[in-house]
């Protein structure tokens, strides 16, 4: 006779989950956000900077999984916060947000684990310097629009301008984007092309042809 498995959980789990619950409770009484949402989760191994606090704003419902890092590099003046992640998104274990300008992340918006959201890039122009010296270049700004999926180890990377993935996109696995993506889309690759999009006269996806 088999034997069954238990549905219970192993009560060892519940340690994580509860110092991830203090975590959260102690972040909405202590850090300055510029907004803070109702029953926002933030890992308590997540990378998120007191100092920073006052340029970040979070709505309601947002989960924010392990070892997230959320980075702000240089000072700014911006008169909203820097970063910005809407009502109901999910960020996935191991992602970045790296933002200098401003890093918009509309409602329900999931990035899947390892994903990176970047508006700068480092600058390496002078070849007699230490790239780690030349600091970082001025950027752009960076804008996921409601109910996108990022995919695993996909990275979003702003150089100039504004880089915009449009509403209920997809951005495939560990795709490079550099540069917009029209809304109802599904790009994959390095550099990430559109490879289907919704055709709203024939309610279906359908695929793009790429040269």
């Amino acid at each position: 006779m088999g034997t069954a498995f238990s549905s219970r959980e192993d009560p060892l789990s519940w340690i994580p989950r509860a110092a991830t619950k203090l975590n959260s409770l102690w972040l909405a009484w202590t850090y300055p956000f510029a907004s803070l949402g109702k029953q926002v989760s933030v890992h308590y191994s997540c990378d998120l900077g007191r100092h920073i606090a006052p340029l970040i704003g979070i709505g309601n419902r947002v989960i924010i999984d392990r070892d997230c890092w959320l980075n702000i590099p240089v000072n700014s003046n911006s008169d909203g916060p820097v970063i910005f992640l809407g009502d109901g998104c999910q960020v996935g274990r191991r992602c970045m947000i790296s933002a200098r300008n401003r890093i918009h992340v509309e409602s329900n918006v999931v990035l899947a684990p390892s994903a990176l959201l970047m508006d700068h890039n480092h600058s390496f122009e002078d070849v007699t310097a230490p790239i780690l010296q030349q600091g970082i270049t001025s950027g752009g700004m960076i804008r996921i629009e409601e109910g996108c999926w990022i995919g695993f180890g996909a990275a979003i990377i702003c150089g100039l301008g504004e880089l915009v993935v449009g509403r209920n996109s997809v951005v495939g696995a560990n795709s490079v984007v550099t540069r917009s993506v029209p809304p109802y889309s599904v790009v994959a690759g390095n550099p990430a092309r559109v490879v289907r999009q919704f055709d709203s006269q024939k309610g279906q996806w359908v695929r793009v042809a790429t040269s």
